[in-house]
């Protein structure tokens, strides 16, 4: 199978051009402005911070945001010393850059952690609020996606989403707001269930979803609530509990409330994603809940056909690992609940 991660784009002349050329080429354009004297430093650093940004908004190929991380360092060779705040601002951004690029290793995220590391006091000390919690919460991120490998600690990235919290609060920037919470929960999802606090955490994150839940809505901000009620199945469903029953009609609840904003047509990958889990669900979920014993039936043939659409949708779009996962669920389910002979 080829894989094609991006079109290649017409420069002006309508030639075709790579994303790596286009990279390049604007990499080029950005360090020969750089070079004006005709500008001041700080002037020409602003200028290729403005661009690096630029490049990361919608970038087409890793290519770009590698660019856009060389036009940061660019800035901050031409940024004065003593502009600490400058140097802050600009280096933050070039861990977003980082965290961006996509990899196998976590050299990146690394880096992206000692960006946010170095701009945080001085954010801190000389900048706004809110560059300061958005620092703290891209820096939590990183943290999350390090200790997933081994390589930090998850209560240090729960510790930097609760920093961002200060000043991201429902009110002002219930957006902000409701990531955070999102991030939180599944921060303290991570954590392994291995001792006598692992219920407490559950309890903590299901809490963590419900309150992103009263910040945003479906009509205003569908994608955070949508992602919301998705993680909030998730949590409910696998919950240790002594009322699994109803615990899984929350979260087929959360599932179908997370499948308003969900569209097969709009949104395959992120349908299939609920879908699949909906799917995990109503497998361990009595066809009568007032009757467990009656069996599921009803339940265990929904729970194929979604298992079925989700396999088709991922393998459509790019997501083998997704469609096998899948595959092997139904597969399992299939054999559960064949007859015995």
């Amino acid at each position: 199978m080829i894989a094609e991660r991006s079109a290649a784009v017409p420069d002006a002349t309508g030639a075709v051009r790579s994303p790596n050329e286009r990279a390049e080429a604007l990499v080029r354009a950005a360090l020969a402005a750089a070079h004006d004297e005709s500008a001041s430093a700080v002037e020409r650093a602003d200028m290729l911070m403005e661009l690096a940004m630029g490049l990361q908004l919608r970038p087409r190929a890793a290519e770009d945001l590698i660019a856009a991380t060389q036009l940061y360092d660019t800035a901050l060779a031409l940024c004065p010393a003593d502009d600490r705040l400058r140097r802050a601002r600009i280096t933050a951004r070039k861990g977003t850059a980082l965290q961006a690029i996509p990899e196998l290793g976590t050299a990146s995220v690394e880096h992206a952690r000692e960006a946010y590391e170095e701009a945080i006091p001085i954010l801190a000390e000389l900048g706004g609020p809110e560059e300061l919690a958005e620092a703290e919460m891209n820096l939590g991120l990183a943290l999350q996606h390090l200790a997933g490998l081994g390589r930090a600690r998850m209560t240090d990235a729960i510790a930097a989403y609760q920093r961002a919290l200060r000043t991201f609060d429902r009110q002002r920037f219930p957006v902000e707001f409701a990531i955070l919470q999102n991030n939180l929960a599944t921060a303290f999802l991570a954590i392994p269930f291995t001792d006598e606090r692992s219920r407490m955490r559950e309890a903590l994150a299901v809490q963590a979803f419900e309150e992103g839940l009263r910040a945003v809505n479906v009509i205003d901000h569908p994608t955070e609530y949508a992602m919301l009620q998705n993680n909030l199945g998730n949590a409910l469903q696998h919950a240790s509990s002594s009322h699994v029953i109803a615990n899984h009609l929350r979260a087929i609840e959360a599932y179908d409330e997370a499948l308003r904003v969900r569209a097969r047509d709009t949104a395959p990958v992120e349908y299939a994603n609920t879908i699949a889990n909906k799917a995990s669900c109503l497998s361990s979920l009595p066809d009568d809940p007032e009757r467990p014993e009656s069996g599921n039936p009803r339940n265990l043939a929904t729970a194929r056909a979604y298992y079925e659409e989700a396999r088709d949708l991922f393998a459509r779009h790019g997501e083998p690992e997704k469609a096998r996962i899948v595959t092997e669920a139904a597969v399992a389910l299939a054999r559960e609940s064949a007859p015995e002979r």
